[in-house]
């Protein structure tokens, strides 16, 4: 037998009455180490609680002490040093109570806690597997012992019992097998059902006509009525958050009289947004948004930003905008008049080659009504000659049409090179236009550019008729509705069109160069003038600028024959102060134009509306 020292435990593997002697005596020492473990647990468990009684004990034995001052004694009322020395012993039992929590906060950690943990962790392991190889010994014993009973003839009957299990679990697998084999195939058949449908859905997608697709149903040829007096429909409204970011809103907008009307969700009525009376809109391109266009008041200001749902909407809301501005709803038949105004713009679909066929289609009054206006202003619309030219007399077929001011290359050296520096803030000094200083007349008007072209005549005013006409056309024609607006300044020396945001002159014509001017005789916010440019070979040029603006266009005529009437009698110092004397003063001694002179009952005028002139 060998040494019990030599044995090692962890090489026991195989059952032996030495392994199980040695096994015994493992067990007997676990035993013994248990339950001394367990008295020192108890011991240690007492001293700690001990100790957390004592600090208890200290506790409530400072607010003991404390509690003396709030007692209420009949005859010891205000014994200061008995509550002084009881708060200094109270302090004392406190300092006493710190050291006692904090040992049995020590004790605790040091000391209960790891005997704790060595008892459940190492000792019941050891236990529970004393009590596991217990319970295996016994089951192993009792198993060898019915093992050993069992005779030849059972052993046979449990292989043929193994015989019989296999062959049933065959059959039930062969069954098994052959069922999955047809799931599988039935599956496969669906499945290339369903791949044939794909395909054929795919054939039908792709033979779909490829509008379908298009964001835009309308995109194609939509149905614009440019005729609206009123329009209603959601928008997206742009409201900016910071120096460059923006926010766009989703808001119900609807057209009520002469103004843009926004009703929010959930709101039970609807709020003022913009007074659109002599404002203009124009599209506007947005960094990340389509079908957007934008109101400009008339004093020039930008205002709100706005986006349609689609090209069809974009366009109505422009066009009804447009007619609102110009108040045609305060008419009595205000679909008619916006019908009538309309026409102008799309007479270019058939085009009239005679001016006799278009003064035929006016009606008398208005004829009658330019008569007595020829009888009154000789100069404002000269009169026109008896046989009327043609179309082409007046501009040459296929002539090009420029829709914005370009800012000549010249002009822009002597104002930004010059001297004189320009303030890029738009501010302008009291030098600004020295020119301006020595005009006997400065008139303003805010105006929007609508297209220039060139000209074979200035014989007649029937020519910037045409002009008008084929402006317009194109205009509708290609869906531009992009204006650039400007201050029109008229002096006695010449036209100046004035950026309104930086101050910079646009374009200067002098005003001896003007050659024709004329209002349009139905949509008097249209005005024309010619302008007469000598070239270097020699030969002069004729070119018409059309423009809209924000007041009648007569107003803008009678200020440019003033000033050619000025520049007249200007030789001669007799006509020409009894031509100012014609003219009103204000009260720093500065001409005005007199754009509505009504008269009373007497023939006299009787008010003088008029806008001062600014400099």
């Amino acid at each position: 037998m060998p040494a019990v020292d030599k044995l090692l435990l962890e090489e026991a593997l195989q059952d032996s009455p030495q392994t199980r002697s040695l096994l015994s005596v493992f067990e007997e020492d676990a035993g013994t180490l248990t339950d001394y473990t367990n008295q020192l647990l108890q011991a240690m468990q007492r001293v700690y609680g001990a100790q957390n009684e004592m600090c208890l004990a200290t506790q409530q034995l400072s607010k003991q002490l404390l509690a003396y001052e709030k007692q209420n004694f009949a005859l010891g009322k205000g014994d200061e040093e008995v509550i002084s020395t009881l708060h200094y012993f109270s302090k004392v039992v406190d300092e006493l109570n710190l050291l006692h929590t904090e040992l049995a906060k020590q004790l605790a950690d040091t000391m209960v806690l790891p005997i704790i943990q060595f008892r459940e962790k190492d000792l019941t392991e050891v236990s529970t597997l004393k009590d596991l190889f217990g319970l295996a010994s016994n089951e192993h014993d009792l198993s060898m012992a019915k093992y050993s009973r069992l005779p030849k003839k059972k052993e046979n009957e449990k292989i043929n019992f193994f015989k019989k299990g296999a062959e049933m679990f065959s059959k039930r697998m062969d069954s098994f097998l052959s069922s999955v084999a047809d799931m599988v195939q039935s599956i496969q058949v669906e499945l290339e059902a369903e791949a044939e449908k794909m395909r054929v859905s795919q054939q039908e997608l792709l033979s779909v006509d490829e509008s379908v697709y298009t964001p835009d149903s309308d995109v194609a040829a939509p149905q614009i009525n440019r005729n609206l007096i009123q329009k209603a429909g959601y928008l997206n409204l742009r409201n900016k958050t910071g120096l460059v970011t923006t926010t766009w809103e989703r808001l119900y907008f609807f057209t009520q009289g002469g103004n843009l009307m926004c009703q929010p969700r959930g709101a039970v009525a609807g709020g003022l947004i913009q007074d659109l009376d002599n404002c203009s809109v124009m599209a506007v391109d947005c960094e990340d948004r389509r079908y957007c266009f934008q109101i400009t008041t008339p004093n020039g200001k930008s205002g709100i930003i706005l986006q349609a749902e689609s090209r069809k909407e974009n366009e109505e809301w422009i066009c009804a905008i447009n007619n609102i501005s110009r108040q045609i709803y305060l008419t009595d038949n205000p679909e008619a008049v916006a019908i009538k105004l309309n026409q102008t713009a799309l007479q270019a679909v058939t085009p009239i080659t005679s001016f006799g066929k278009k003064q035929e289609s006016s009606c008398p009054s208005q004829n009658l009504k330019n008569s007595e206006m020829e009888n009154e202003n000789d100069k404002i619309v000269p009169k026109a000659t008896a046989s009327l030219p043609e179309a082409e007399e007046l501009i040459a077929p296929g002539t090009p049409i420029q829709f914005d001011i370009v800012l000549p290359a010249t002009e822009f050296l002597d104002q930004n090179r010059g001297s004189r520096r320009t303030n890029p803030f738009g501010e302008t000094e009291d030098e600004s236009f020295p020119e301006a200083e020595d005009s006997l007349l400065q008139q303003m008007f805010i105006v929007r550019f609508l297209g220039s072209m060139a000209v074979k005549t200035d014989s007649t005013t029937e020519v910037i008729y045409e002009a008008m006409r084929q402006v317009l056309a194109a205009r509708a024609i290609h869906n531009i509705f992009r204006m650039t607006e400007s201050h029109l300044m008229v002096t006695s020396q010449s036209l100046r069109l004035i950026d309104p945001q930086t101050q910079v002159s646009r374009a200067n014509f002098e005003l001896t160069s003007v050659t024709q001017f004329a209002a349009h005789q139905e949509n008097k916010r249209l005005v024309g003038f010619v302008i007469r440019v000598p070239e270097s070979t020699g030969e002069e040029s004729l070119s018409t600028y059309i423009f809209e603006s924000n007041s009648e266009g007569e107003k803008i005529c009678y200020a440019i024959n003033l000033g050619k009437e000025i520049i007249e009698v200007q030789k001669d110092p007799e006509a020409l102060a009894q031509l100012m004397l014609s003219i009103p003063l204000t009260n720093d001694g500065k001409y005005v134009l007199l754009n509505d002179q009504p008269d009373d009952d007497d023939g006299n005028p009787n008010e003088h509306r008029g806008a001062e002139s600014e400099a």
